[in-house]
């Protein structure tokens, strides 16, 4: 993450090529679905009482999440600064369930708006650096020929 939000020299930038076969690529995925499923999993075991409901939604959620990992990776790839806003929201979230499990109530709307500023705050961004590297790079494609 620090190589693609900070480092813009590729001469300085470390080399970190590794070789992803299709099939280290298909267990992560799906060693994460079934992580991820598992918070689902205790969940729906304090919502419903009937055994094929889960089963259900955990199968429905899986297939969900291998639809939708490829666009959201390409996503990811093409913007990196989401992936840094998604881990700061994790930390957000992670300190307010420490803080609770500490009888310390933080107002869910204060957390809900911070996140909304912040991600807010990175669309415009994502929206307005875009145009104007691609404005750099065809001015510059121009002063080449």
């Amino acid at each position: 993450m620090y190589h693609k939000a900070e480092l813009n020299d590729d001469a300085n930038a470390p080399n970190l090529t590794t070789k992803v076969t299709f099939r280290d690529s298909l267990i992560q995925v799906l060693i994460l679905d079934m992580v991820f499923s598992i918070d689902s999993i205790i969940t729906a075991v304090g919502m419903v009482d009937q055994l094929w409901v889960m089963y259900t939604a955990v199968i429905v959620t899986v297939g969900i999440m291998l639809v939708a990992s490829k666009p959201i990776s390409s996503f990811i790839s093409q913007h990196p600064s989401f992936k840094i806003l998604a881990l700061c929201f994790l930390l957000i979230i992670g300190m307010s369930l420490v803080a609770e499990g500490l009888h310390f109530e933080i107002p869910k709307g204060y957390i809900y708006f911070s996140m909304a500023f912040a991600f807010l705050v990175d669309v415009i961004q994502m929206r307005t650096v875009r145009p104007a590297v691609r404005d750099v790079a065809s001015s510059e494609r121009k002063q080449n020929a």
